[in-house]
């Protein structure tokens, strides 16, 4: 097991100038450690002491690597299933539950590690197979610090259990001695291979007497002269006994049973039976627990931990919780030295043997590159209700604060956002507030992103930011000339003003090009139009040509005139309204009656009194001449409707 790094937390400055008074540190958008320097690029110009650069310090990278976020992405599944679990479970099935979903983070966890690993043999380049290697040792110490976390605070199995527990968190963790069993049995005479007796000491420390009895056997039948001892020594090894789950023997049973082959084992030391044979007498030393021979062997156990394990299975088999920071603690001891100072991970699976989960927490927060392991840790031990001790922690409980710390540093990469928007959805009390302040900071690269965002705003009721973003995709349509995409934006947004800007746009471009862009969008408006007087005299607008071009002359002028009498067009759209009310005064058949010719006249008239006072009328000859055709127009409609109407009266 390889330990854990931590990266140094100072990085040397390039000029940094301690007599001024300079911002250093703060953290930056997307988890950048940043500093005020004077340091920068000089080409082409010259340096400005009273403009400082700003130095990026350090970079959250995990984000960046690919192993990593796969394994964001994959244990973000796992932790919205546990929120979502409203029907938790008393009791034992409860606890097994959440035993399975601990082991769902762990099989991540070790999956990811594979991924690295692989990663890091293929590569030719020396920098990245150092990444990848690092990536692999903190992974690896993230797995056996959540496992242990597993035993002591999720699973917490009773006195006898427990030790079956530590063994298999041992056995998995430490797995040399695999490759070297292999190597052995392989061999031609496995007895005679050089770590032969290496392999079968490791077996017996780490409890696993099947292999061991079977590698035992090897030796008997290779040296005659150790037969006699290697069967004793298998039949030991056979009666130890072991508190197994299906077996129905009591704690004190076991602790006789346990007595009664303990002594016996010392029996055959004292007699001599195994004083021939130095390994097997070892072996022997080891089976009464003998600490000293024990110690000998600290080159194939690696690690004090494993020594740990060892010794309360042969010394304390049934120790329970409240005992074994005890004996973490010597055992500790005794196999650094009191020389040695612990690692950054000694400290924190102390920690946990003492059943200290704020400190688990808080040296794991240290020593780790990223809060994604201290955030599901706590979340998972807060489902089992094992934090209300430490309820507050800076201004919020300890679950909500660490989540927030994971989350908001998810929202620096362009795609693990998403899975940040979960997390503070689960976090009650500061949740939403962290969510509305980093939504607003994720660019608009794209219309199909603003869209994903926009929904997830709006499944939220956040009202101000769905207004924010649809005004920021409306300014991009418009500077675009995306006319119909930005009023689409702006009606979303319910921006009346702006929809009126745009409405405008659209009509200033219709008396340029005398036709409408986006037909579909303004004839779909429907109930939309109604967010401002100008979108509403637009889709009316489009309505008249509609309704013109299916020669419904009736209808078509009775909204021609409504829309003019209303006085919801711009005013430079009136003379366009008069010029489009031509045609259908040239019928063969009378439109307009008396009454609406009247009417008509009277805009006409107002167009007029409006334009002379900017003596548009003396300037342009064209507009001249429509107000001469649409006088003549008028009269003429005038004339043959009071003839049609006062011969209908006489009939």
């Amino acid at each position: 097991m390889e330990e854990l790094d931590v990266e140094p937390a100072v990085t040397l400055i390039p000029e940094i100038n301690s007599d001024k008074k300079q911002l250093c540190f703060e953290w930056g958008p997307g988890e950048m450690l940043v500093c005020e320097t004077l340091f920068g690029s000089t080409e082409g110009k010259e340096k400005r002491p009273d403009c400082p650069y700003v130095y990026v310090v350090r970079k959250d990278l995990d984000i960046y690597s690919q192993t990593l976020r796969k394994l964001f992405n994959e244990s973000h599944g796992i932790f919205v299933g546990l929120q979502k679990d409203e029907k938790e479970k008393l009791g034992k099935s409860r606890t097994a539950q959440l035993v399975r979903v601990s082991k769902n983070y762990r099989s991540v966890i070790r999956a990811s590690m594979e991924d690295s690993h692989q990663l890091a043999i293929s590569t030719q380049d020396p920098a990245l197979h150092m990444q990848h290697s690092t990536e692999v040792s903190t992974l690896s110490a993230m797995e056996l610090i959540w496992n242990l976390c597993e035993i002591m605070f999720i699973e917490a199995a009773p006195a006898g259990s427990l030790l079956r527990h530590l063994l298999d968190w041992v056995r998995l963790h430490v797995c040399d001695v695999d490759n070297m069993l292999c190597d052995v049995l392989r061999s031609e005479s496995p007895a005679k291979h050089k770590n032969f007796w290496d392999a079968l000491t490791i077996l017996v420390l780490q409890g696993r007497m099947d292999e061991a009895r079977q590698l035992l056997s090897k030796e008997a039948n290779t040296n005659p002269t150790s037969v006699g001892m290697c069967k004793i020594l298998d039949e030991l090894m056979k009666k130890m006994p072991v508190l197994c789950p299906s077996n129905t023997q009591t704690l004190t049973e076991m602790e006789l049973k346990w007595q009664h082959w303990h002594e016996a084992c010392e029996r055959f030391l004292k007699d001599g039976t195994f004083a021939s044979n130095p390994h097997i007498e070892t072996l022997c030393k080891i089976l009464v627990g003998d600490e000293s021979a024990i110690l000998e062997k600290k080159d194939l156990m690696t690690n004090w931990y494993h020594f740990l394990v060892t010794r309360l299975l042969y010394c304390h088999p049934t120790v329970k919780h409240v005992e074994l920071h005890l004996y973490a603690q010597s055992s500790m001891d005794l196999f650094l030295g009191a020389e040695s100072s612990p690692e950054p991970l000694d400290i924190i699976l102390l920690a946990a043997f003492e059943l200290d989960i704020h400190q688990v927490i808080k040296e794991c927060s240290i020593a780790l590159s990223n809060w994604w392991f201290v955030a599901h840790l706590t979340d998972l031990l807060d489902h089992c209700n094992l934090l209300q001790s430490h309820n507050l922690y800076f201004g919020s409980n300890m679950r909500e604060y660490l989540l927030l710390e994971y989350a908001s540093g998810l929202f620096s990469h362009h795609s693990l956002w998403q899975l940040a928007v979960d997390y503070f959805d689960h976090c009650p009390e500061f949740g939403r507030a962290y969510l509305e302040h980093h939504i607003e900071r994720i660019p608009l690269d794209t219309e199909h992103k603003a869209l994903k965002i926009l929904r997830i705003c709006e499944q939220r009721m956040m009202t101000e930011q769905v207004r924010s973003i649809c005004k920021i995709m409306a300014m991009k349509a418009v500077r675009n000339n995306r006319l119909g995409s930005a009023l689409s934006w702006s009606i979303r947004a319910k921006d009346a003003a702006f929809a009126t800007l745009i409405s405008d746009r659209f009509l200033k471009e219709y008396c340029e090009r005398g036709s409408f862009s986006d037909l579909d969008l303004i004839d779909n408006l429907g109930p939309s139009m109604l967010l401002s007087d100008r979108l509403t005299f637009l889709g009316k607008y489009r309505e008249f040509h509609r309704m013109y071009g299916e020669k419904r002359f009736c209808a078509a002028a009775k909204l021609l005139l409504t829309l003019m009498t209303a006085r919801i067009a711009p005013c430079s759209f009136w003379m366009t309204l008069l010029t489009d009310a031509l045609p259908l005064l040239e019928q063969k058949e009378v439109i307009f009656s008396a009454e609406q010719t009247y009417e008509l006249m009277k805009c006409l008239e107002d167009v007029m009194a409006a334009e002379s006072k900017n003596q548009k009328l003396q300037e342009d000859d064209a507009e001249t001449m429509k107000v001469e055709m649409l006088r003549i127009g008028l009269a003429r409609n005038l004339a043959r409707a009071i003839v049609k109407e006062g011969t209908l009266e006489e009939s």
